[in-house]
């Protein structure tokens, strides 16, 4: 779909354009760079062991590699979004997958520890650009009505990431040793650029009279309480993820962690499709329902955890509230933002990766002070502040329905 004709799809909205079909190779096209965002700054957790063995480190070492990849993206996502504002949407979004295609290509053949930090690092830098751009970018492939379920497909990639591609790509280091497992991600990702390139409409950046300092959308209505509930929800949702194997090795659950982790995943696919077919209506009623699901999750685990039929239900439940939450967020966050969405975003980015940072630190203070226990009822108290802020921006952050 050209520039032109989306334009005149948006210029058209009424009854016929809910006939319209989205353009789907483009949105996949999307949804694979999220993958692979995603896959390439938790693809060292299932590798450690080799990576940490090769290059001469120690286990919890080599596992700062996924850390300085969060750090990267969180320092740079605010003033590179800044500084990139004016630049076309396809040419950075180009620009930033090529970044991945480098920075995993000097991972796999890398042989000193500090170069194979500096290789994440860039990765994690190319993410805040990515992460920054892909949900706005989805946004405006698609007429207002059907911008939800856009994102939607673009955000699949997350859990089709944490579900099946972390597991596969342990799997390949496994088979075929680690380095195979980062050159692959490049050959994906040289594929990609080249599906971009053919599929993928590009777009304007921001004219410099047009755009708002970034800092400045904290002022917009809604934008506010959308980054405070990303902030504690995603940190919630870390603590328990992080240490979930655990978690499960503490209820005697060690052996079932890959088949927990699927089911995970498959409740996270199915809660993106609900998510993505009633979003443009009900935004204001997935944000509580995926709180509460989560809520409950944590609650069950908490009290009922020594029932192994009881983890798989509340894993279910988990799944089905966080799944579309990404989704939820980045959508609510580029309504308040208006005109400075992809401003907002960077800071939806910057915010996201501080809490995974966090959850990962937090977690582990937890596990040493309290035991993993005491995880679920963390989880569950985080989420009561939550629950409260979704409740109260009623009018702006998430209303009833989206404008």
């Amino acid at each position: 779909m050209s520039d032109h004709t989306a334009q005149l799809v948006d210029s058209q909205a009424g009854s016929g354009d809910r006939k319209l079909r989205l353009p789907l190779a483009a949105l996949l096209a999307l949804a694979t760079a999220v993958f692979i965002t995603s896959l390439t700054e938790t693809l060292p957790a299932g590798l450690l062991p080799a990576m940490s063995a090769d290059l001469g480190v120690g286990e919890s070492a080599m596992g700062q590699s996924v850390t300085i990849y969060a750090i990267g993206t969180a320092l740079t996502a605010i003033p590179l979004t800044a500084a990139t504002a004016g630049w076309r949407r396809k040419r950075l979004l180009l620009t930033a997958m090529a970044g991945f295609a480098a920075a995993n290509t000097v991972t796999a053949l890398s042989g000193e520890y500090s170069l194979t930090m500096v290789a994440r690092f860039v990765a994690g830098v190319a993410a805040g650009l990515a992460w920054a751009l892909l949900a706005g970018y989805a946004r405006r492939l698609a007429p207002v009505h059907l911008q939800g379920k856009a994102i939607a497909i673009a955000m699949a990639g997350i859990p089709l990431a944490l579900s099946l591609g972390v597991p596969a790509g342990t799997f390949l280091g496994k088979a075929l040793g680690w380095r195979v497992a980062f050159l692959l991600m490049t050959v994906l990702t040289v594929v990609l650029l080249a599906w971009i390139t053919a599929s993928v409409p590009d777009h304007p950046g921001q004219r410099r009279e047009g755009r708002t300092p970034v800092l400045s959308t904290l002022r917009l209505p809604g934008v506010t309480p959308v980054l405070t509930v990303t902030l504690v929800f995603v940190l919630a949702h870390t603590i328990l993820y992080t240490y979930i194997a655990t978690f499960l090795d503490h209820l005697g659950m060690g052996d079932s962690t890959d088949v927990v982790l699927l089911v995970f995943g498959a409740a996270s696919l199915l809660s993106i499709w609900i998510v993505g077919a009633h979003i443009h209506r009900r935004l204001r009623t997935l944000t509580i329902a995926s709180t509460l699901l989560v809520a409950v999750a944590a609650a069950l685990l908490a009290v009922l955890a020594e029932s192994p039929a009881l983890v798989y239900v509340a894993v279910t439940l988990w799944g089905l509230g966080w799944g579309g939450a990404p989704t939820l967020l980045q959508t609510a966050v580029g309504d308040a933002g208006g005109d400075s969405a992809d401003a907002a975003q960077a800071m939806l980015v910057t915010l996201w990766n501080a809490a995974m940072a966090g959850g990962g630190v937090v977690g582990g203070i937890l596990l040493g002070r309290l035991g993993a226990e005491s995880f679920p009822s963390s989880v569950l108290a985080l989420l009561v502040p939550v629950l409260v802020v979704v409740i109260a921006a009623r009018r702006h952050g998430f209303p009833a329905r989206r404008v």
